[in-house]
């Protein structure tokens, strides 16, 4: 069936904000500044506080929700079919993929480039194809195997880029592999978390906005959480900053006052992923 003018924008739409998530977040990376008590200026290296922000763009898909329930309600005749009772913790087990998937990719992001982190995302498609065939009992037709196959192609060419050019770049060859590798990871992990979507929750009609939107409050609540003691758990050399803990949230806020344009790539990086998942 041809797709209508609608979901080519919607489509576009994704496209668009997935690549602004990405550079917003490379942004932030590459962003210097001093941190508390007057250390040293740093690059942003802070990958479990940028998931927070990015499950806070996810949240605000619920308030966008709610506000368009409200606005239906007012409507002589509604067009939103009526919520169906379901169990909030459904979503839990696939927030807590995305919880994991989300965090390994913003550490990788750190050790590669956007370019090569944006094309080994694809890689999702890879993994989503064999375990819907595997635990959904999916038929794949020969397009969308040719597609899987083209998909592995692709992955081989951007490995063999980064291998050839990883002594060009500013990170080491073993930083650039790492990364890669964790890419690769992540997107086993979203697979998973797309194939326990669609097998525990799609089943029970949930609105896409509330879905996501719940997700995003589980991941939210659970990762702000887990800086509290990413705080104190030691990590030599991870990151750039004097502590070289997990994650030192006090030295990216302070890094956020001394440097302006670290909040406007968050933001940017918030507001992207927001609509990126309202779209899709």
């Amino acid at each position: 069936m041809a797709w209508t003018t609608y979901q080519f924008f919607l489509a576009g739409l994704m496209l668009f904000t997935g690549s602004i998530n990405t550079l917003s977040a490379k942004w932030a990376d590459s962003l210097s500044a001093s941190g508390c008590n007057g250390s040293k200026p740093h690059t942003f290296d802070h990958p479990f506080l940028q998931a927070v922000g990015m499950f806070l763009g996810e949240l605000s898909c619920l308030a966008a929700f709610y506000i368009l329930v409200i606005s239906d309600r007012r409507r002589p005749e509604p067009r939103l079919p009526p919520s169906r009772p379901f169990n909030p913790l459904l979503f839990l087990p696939p927030a807590l993929c995305d919880l994991t998937g989300t965090s390994l990719m913003y550490v990788a992001l750190n050790m590669t480039s956007a370019s090569s982190f944006q094309m080994l995302r694809g890689a999702v498609i890879i993994f989503t194809g064999l375990l819907s065939v595997a635990f959904l009992g999916r038929k794949l037709i020969w397009s969308q195997w040719l597609g899987i196959v083209i998909t592995i192609v692709g992955l081989v060419v951007v490995g063999v880029s980064d291998l050839s050019s990883g002594g060009q770049r500013e990170q080491s060859m073993s930083n650039v592999i790492t990364g890669d590798l964790l890419i690769i990871l992540a997107q086993v992990i979203v697979a998973i978390q797309m194939v326990l979507e669609e097998k525990f929750i799609y089943r029970h009609d949930v609105h896409p906005l509330r879905a996501v939107g719940t997700e995003g409050f589980f991941g939210f609540v659970i990762l702000t959480i887990l800086l509290f003691p990413m705080y104190f758990i030691p990590a030599p050399g991870f990151g750039s900053g004097d502590r070289q803990v997990l994650e030192d949230s006090l030295d990216a806020f302070c890094q956020m006052g001394h440097q302006p344009l670290i909040i406007l790539a968050l933001l940017g990086n918030i507001s992207s992923i927001a609509f990126f998942n309202s779209a899709g």
